[in-house]
């Protein structure tokens, strides 16, 4: 088995998929990346179980076979080089030559039928998604996942297909946010919950694509296919929360406001407040917009002032601010709207420009109790 592949070629298909592999292992062959060669065409693997991808690379050979390559030894050696070609040769003593014009390297590999053959999804239900919509979805959500192992479907994302339309929604009970569109459908209903892993990976590749993702899935896997790419995952078992439930209707209380603006002046008013709570009271008359925090144990205190357009009644409310700078930094607009009905119901955040066609988003966060 034999072929010579552009260096920085590999390299960068190697980065995408080395990501996959975890530092620590349960199985060994894990720790490679598996090399299938098919003459010209030259598919490499790399799994952690639950999650498994593949890139397929045109490459020079008139050989076949399968071996499993030590996936951080590779990568080392790859990042060394500069742009030139490459010569793989598998010898008969167990280890892969790699040619380059300066010299020869030789690595240790294992059989390639000891690596885990990836899942094969039985009439699987199939939608396309531009990769640019898929990506915008996956950041606008997946920072709003939580995080607890004890409560596993809030710790994806889950994605709501239909023929009206896209819904992805994440929370971890603090926060939620939901991203709709309008303007990409699904041929039937179906919905899952993915997880956080495989979404980071996508949304790191997604970004540079103009390709369509084939997404095809069934009760436990999920494949997703583009480019040369594609990504196989299990999904999290599971009920999904009503999330409509939690989102209030009335909100008779609207703040309109520049997004950076007040993004800085919560960050700057941040710094002052309780380490633990993180709390900070917005207090809302008239025109005015007053943001404030307190450190009681320490005498810290901050306090701005900031002009808004608001309709609804003179109000008190408290916040997380770290939830707060988490949905105004992900949000693009230039305005905001921040609705809210009661001091103890959710305030709920939208943009008001900046969106595309069919596009919305809606962050929703908890209001923090306060100390009159």
């Amino acid at each position: 088995m034999k072929f010579i592949v552009s260096s920085s070629y590999l390299l960068k298909q190697l980065q995408v998929l080395g990501s996959v592999i975890n530092s620590s292992n349960t199985l060994p062959i894990l720790d490679n990346f598996l090399f299938e060669l098919d003459n010209s065409e030259l598919t490499v693997s790399a799994s952690d179980l639950e999650t498994t991808m593949s890139a397929t690379l045109s490459i020079d050979s008139k050989s076949k076979g399968s071996v499993a390559v030590p996936a951080k030894l590779l990568l080392e050696i790859l990042k060394t080089f500069p742009e030139q070609p490459l010569t793989f040769t598998v010898e008969d003593n167990n280890t892969v030559e790699i040619s380059s014009n300066s010299g020869k390297y030789a690595l240790a590999y294992a059989a390639g039928e000891e690596f885990p053959k990836a899942v094969n999804l039985e009439e699987p239900s199939v939608t396309l998604v531009p990769a640019d919509v898929l990506a915008t979805a996956v950041s606008k959500t997946i920072f709003a996942a939580g995080n607890d192992d004890l409560r596993p479907v809030m710790s994806g994302v889950f994605f709501q297909f239909s023929p009206e339309g896209l819904t992805f929604v994440a929370t971890d009970a603090h926060k939620l946010v939901k991203y709709a569109r309008a303007d990409v459908k699904a041929s039937q209903v179906a919905d899952f919950i993915m997880p956080k892993k495989p979404l980071n990976i996508l949304k790191g590749i997604l970004g540079s694509s103009d390709a369509e993702v084939k997404i095809e899935y069934n009760d436990s896997n999920a494949t997703f296919s583009f480019d040369n790419y594609i990504l196989m995952c299990r999904l999290i078992d599971g009920k999904y929360p009503n999330y409509e439930a939690v989102i209030p209707k009335e909100n008779p209380n609207k703040l309109m406001i520049d997004r950076s603006l007040f993004l800085s002046s919560v960050r700057r008013v941040a710094i002052f407040s309780n380490k633990t709570t993180h709390q900070i009271r917005l207090k809302i008359a008239g025109a005015e917009l007053n943001v404030s925090a307190e450190d009681i144990d320490y005498s810290n205190k901050a306090e701005e002032r900031l002009t808004c357009d608001y309709q609804g009644d003179d109000l008190q409310i408290g916040f997380n601010s770290r939830f707060l700078i988490e949905m105004l930094t992900n949000l693009q607009s230039d305005m905001i709207m921040l609705e809210m009905s009661l001091p103890n119901r959710a305030g709920i955040l939208t943009p008001v420009d900046g969106l595309e066609e069919g596009e919305t988003v809606t962050m929703l966060v908890m209001p923090v109790m306060l100390n009159s």
